[in-house]
């Protein structure tokens, strides 16, 4: 088990900004992203803010979500944190263990069957779960889709693959005048797609990484095909969000065919492309399988009485079925509880935006991540930059993953 000490030490570099930690404006709420995704959070604040002024949040912006981790770290070491703020889903684990995060179950409005999506929730989007206390609740959350244009679709007649094979043989016919058949940023949570997809799990039943084993190794060779063998999808550009964004403009301009990304990225897609953009499931290998992916809300410890009672009142409020569809349909996230699915499904909201219905039936195939306090490390300290560096140099990923191993059974 680490050690809250252990935990927090890990503080990234970089400036705190303790702008709204109190006063005047309301109790802050710290959260990320900007864009489409930043205004329709911001006015579901002010929303709440009308309904329940003697409980008014201020949202106060933190920078990409890794940005904001670092600053979360530092304020929680130094007494200074937010009373609510939305963190990647697999750090969950870390902060549990470290003891820094409040349980939500027991706070008014909080402590019944909110009606989560269950692969969305804490209880189902990792393994095991639904035997920690409940200290996120969904927000933003996702699954990774493929993202077609639809033009070219019709022109070269091809259809959206279902398979690794189809996937190759679409990005082979899909290139050519100045464009790439495929995109895909070269990162963790769509290389855990493809682990999943060719059958492989992170860990073992021990807890062990073992990064998929042979569908590991089969994730990292087929990329390394596309980009450098057959040249049919794009060379990695850029890190972390940076490379999501650029793989979206690339689709945007023409020069990629079809491109997976984040399902939040729909009506941003839908709204700036000259072309029909067509939303389809990832395609399979051994089995059908995504991550989740996104934020939940936390509340870290050692808030006032005051701040406890806003931050639980805000929550509750979020997790309403109305304002959680209202948050998804403007953005493309996915709604959060069963009652929201089902309320769009009975007014035809998904016969008028069938992408968005993409994400919500892909997650039968959801495969939960394991519980792990080192999972959210493993991730940005010994996959991440391997990955990157393994598609651009061509490594055997075999000796890749195998060294990635090492690295993360020395750095226990």
């Amino acid at each position: 088990m680490i050690s809250r000490r252990a935990a927090l030490s890990a503080a990234g570099a970089g400036a705190l900004s303790l702008a709204g930690c109190g006063g005047e404006r309301g109790v802050p709420l710290w959260f990320s992203y900007g864009g489409k995704n930043r205004e329709v959070l911001l006015s579901l604040v002010a929303a709440f803010n009308r309904e329940d002024p003697a409980h008014a949040i201020h949202a106060v912006y933190q920078g990409d979500y890794f940005e904001l981790l670092a600053k979360l770290r530092t304020a929680l070491s130094a007494g200074k944190a937010p009373a609510v703020t939305h963190v990647v889903a697999e750090v969950l684990p870390y902060f549990v263990a470290a003891d820094v995060l409040a349980p939500l179950d027991e706070m008014p409005g909080l402590d019944g069957d909110l009606g989560f999506v269950p692969e969305l929730s804490q209880a189902g989007a990792f393994q095991g779960g639904d035997a920690q206390r409940m200290v996120g609740v969904p927000f933003n959350r996702s699954t990774p889709i493929a993202y077609c244009n639809g033009d070219l679709l019709n022109e070269l007649g091809l259809a959206p693959p279902k398979t690794w094979d189809e996937l190759a043989t679409f990005a082979k016919k899909a290139t050519g005048d100045g464009r790439f058949g495929f995109s895909c940023p070269i990162d963790w949570w769509f290389w855990v797609a493809l682990v999943t997809q060719a059958g492989g799990e992170l860990t073992d039943g021990d807890g062990h990484f073992t990064l998929g084993g042979e569908a590991g190794v089969e994730a990292l060779a087929f990329w390394q095909r596309l980009v450098r063998d057959e040249k049919t999808m794009r060379t990695p550009t850029g890190r972390d969000y940076n490379a999501w964004g650029i793989t979206n403009r690339e689709f945007l301009a023409g020069r990629a065919a079809m491109i997976w990304n984040s399902t939040a990225f729909v009506r941003y897609l839908e709204e700036n492309a000259k072309f029909p953009v067509v939303a389809a499931p990832l395609p399979q290998k051994a089995r059908a399988g995504v991550p989740t992916g996104g934020t939940l809300f936390v509340m870290p410890k050692g808030s006032p009485p005051a701040w406890r009672e806003a931050g639980a009142r805000f929550l509750a409020f979020m997790c309403r079925p109305e304002v959680s569809n209202e948050f998804a349909t403007k953005t493309g996230y996915i709604p959060v509880t069963r009652a929201g699915i089902r309320s769009l499904e009975d007014n035809g909201y998904y016969q008028k935006f069938p992408n968005d219905r993409v994400a919500v039936d892909q997650l039968a195939n959801a495969r939960p991540w394991p519980w792990h306090t080192e999972l959210f490390r493993v991730q940005r300290e010994a996959v991440q930059g391997r990955l990157e560096a393994a598609v651009l140099s061509g490594d055997d990923p075999r000796a890749v993953l195998a060294a990635t191993r090492k690295a993360i059974e020395a750095a226990r």
